[in-house]
């Protein structure tokens, strides 16, 4: 019996590239044109960000929430399951995501979305850009079909980048429990690519490296949000 340390990750997997990028293209075929709604209503939350307005900012903290929910069921549960039994956990952990983004975005109001010009919000658009436009592409070049490919709002990989893009957005400190599962989630989906040997790994790994950043803090990290602000001056 060989030893534990002779193992590679590819070792590891349950499936081979061709299954699991069949299994996207079903996936696809089976929530058609659920992408097109989803795909709008991404864009008409993500287009007008300038300055915050309290509505806007907990309707993309609901869209969010409601993309993880629906990969936590549609995908994790009902395909990714049939192919790989740890799944159901990757399922429970988007639902725990989901929960989190509306409690702590849309009813407590922990963070906003809000366009700015300093160096996290411009990481913070570089990942979204990343997640829409540059995983796509990388997927083909893998040797996907746009079938195949990730996108935003439908599939785990994309949203969990797309996720901590539009967390960095937040002007005011941030709760970093929002940031736990989409890094994890970068650190799991990333390794897979990686043992699948596709190059869409670099784009994974590196995002859930931007979001560890976040969580570790950076210049607004110590600002306390609107809400603590208000909630301070009037117990002053």
């Amino acid at each position: 019996m060989p030893e534990w340390w002779t193992y590679r990750l590819s070792d590891l997997l349950l499936f081979s590239p061709r299954t699991y990028y069949r299994m996207f293209e079903l996936y696809h075929r089976d929530i058609w044109p659920a992408h097109l709604l989803i795909g709008v209503l991404i864009l008409a939350a993500i287009i007008p960000l300038g300055r915050d307005r309290p509505w806007r900012s907990r309707a993309v903290a609901v869209l969010v929430a409601a993309s993880w929910l629906w990969i936590a069921v549609a995908f994790h549960l009902d395909r990714y399951a049939t192919i790989n039994w740890a799944a159901k956990y990757f399922g429970v952990l988007f639902f725990i995501q989901s929960l989190l983004l509306l409690w702590l975005g849309a009813a407590r109001r922990r963070f906003q979305f809000e366009r700015t010009a300093d160096r996290a919000a411009s990481i913070g658009l570089g990942l979204v850009i990343a997640a829409a436009v540059l995983q796509p592409i990388a997927g083909l070049l893998a040797g996907r079909t746009w079938r195949q490919v990730e996108l935003i709002g439908v599939t785990p990989d994309a949203t969990a980048i797309a996720t901590i893009g539009l967390l960095a957005l937040s002007p005011a400190r941030l709760p970093r429990a929002l940031l736990v599962i989409p890094v994890a989630w970068c650190a799991i989906g990333g390794a897979t690519l990686w043992a699948l040997g596709s190059g869409e790994a670099w784009i994974v790994l590196l995002s859930g490296l931007c979001g560890l950043g976040l969580a570790a803090g950076y210049p607004r990290a110590f600002q306390p949000s609107p809400v603590e602000h208000e909630e301070r001056g009037g117990n002053e």
